[in-house]
């Protein structure tokens, strides 16, 4: 799958932007706050209906201005794909696929598939339990739309559980009615842990080869996926903790409370790993994640690589642009001395400057 071109108006700091696109390699190159990543955002945006940076609409619609527009088209397996959005300050987004409007946000997914790699993903090692669920969720979405229903019914009944929680302190009556959201709860729940199980289980076939190589052959890395609660326990689970759930106003078990841990040689790397193990783990569960994509589709996810170079050392810098040279990769960057340094072929070069791309 390859992005052919976007067009951009009103969107961040763009009044108006048009680009078309290599089906190689991209680079954005320019000082800091020009407005390179926002290429990046309005690129994952349309592919995904999220900012990678968890932004609502309006914060992403150029100031001043009640509208933005994002129109993306795609070339996937040799039919072209027209993906334009519309975002709107005080009403939902709109979306629509070769001009029919669509009405939910997961007849979107699975038309491309983005891999999103920013400075913020090198910490995600040491970040706390939600980023790194955030990371599963993601690219699970992407994934599979029987997960993104499952997630998204499993967030709206424990909202609705947590709110019902703080009401029945003033309405006692409707203690009756927990039974019924638990029931739902557990339903969506365990199907959300079920596929986790799954995807983690996936990369673990795929980390440990990256991370050897990575690592010079001196570690090896595995990924445990850490269940706040297993899948026949949920139900009761729920039950022995309803008191202090009352007590504290919200749901206390669940997979909105799962975690992951990186394991090296038997240390927990999250806690008592090296800033450079940590980093060069991140770095693997990056390219793992490229790989198990391209098991999935059967085709080339679009990487969008956020001024990480910068970030790297030389040895990581090679392995990184070694594994992508067979996918179309957008790169944003404040200079392209690492690419000569490397050797890497470039096959297209875009200057940004205060909003004007040339």
């Amino acid at each position: 799958m390859v992005i052919e071109s976007i067009k951009l108006e009103n969107f961040r700091n763009y009044e108006t932007l048009e680009l078309q696109l290599d089906p190689g390699t991209n680079i954005f190159y320019g000082e800091n706050a020009q407005g390179k990543t926002n290429i990046l955002e309005s690129v994952y945006l349309c592919g995904t209906t999220k900012s990678h940076k968890g932004s609502r609409d309006r914060e992403m619609i150029r100031f001043d201005q009640e509208e933005a527009h994002i129109r993306m088209k795609l070339d996937r397996a040799g039919s072209s794909y027209s993906i334009d959005m519309h975002l709107k300050k005080n009403r939902p987004k709109g979306i629509a696929i070769n001009g029919v409007p669509i009405r939910k946000a997961g007849e979107l997914l699975g038309l491309g598939n983005f891999v999103f790699f920013s400075p913020e993903d090198l910490n995600i090692i040491k970040s706390g339990p939600g980023e790194r669920r955030r990371f599963v969720d993601l690219e699970l979405c992407q994934l599979s739309k029987v997960y993104l229903f499952q997630l998204s019914n499993y967030n709206k009944i424990l909202n609705q559980r947590n709110k019902l929680l703080k009401e029945i302190s003033f309405r006692p009556e409707y203690l009756d009615t927990l039974d019924v959201w638990d029931s739902q709860l557990v339903q969506y729940g365990q199907r959300v842990i079920q596929e986790r199980e799954l995807f983690v289980s996936r990369l673990n076939e795929i980390i440990g080869g990256i991370h050897q190589r990575l690592s010079g052959g001196r570690e090896t890395l595995v990924i445990h996926y850490e269940k706040n609660v297993e899948i026949g326990d949920f139900e009761q689970k729920l039950k022995n903790s309803r008191e202090r759930d009352l007590k504290l106003l919200t749901t206390q078990n669940g997979p909105h409370r799962d975690d992951l841990c990186f394991d090296i040689g038997g240390m927990d790397i999250r806690k008592f790993g090296s800033q450079g193990q940590q980093r060069t783990a991140a770095l693997s569960l990056k390219l793992s994640e490229i790989e198990l994509v391209k098991q999935e589709i059967k085709d080339t996810p679009v990487l969008l690589l956020d001024d990480v170079l910068s970030e790297l050392d030389s040895n990581r810098q090679k392995y990184l642009l070694d594994g992508i040279h067979d996918i179309q990769t957008l790169i944003t960057c404040t200079g392209l001395d690492e690419f000569v340094e490397n050797r890497f072929e470039i096959n297209k070069v875009f200057q940004v400057s205060d909003g004007v791309v040339t």
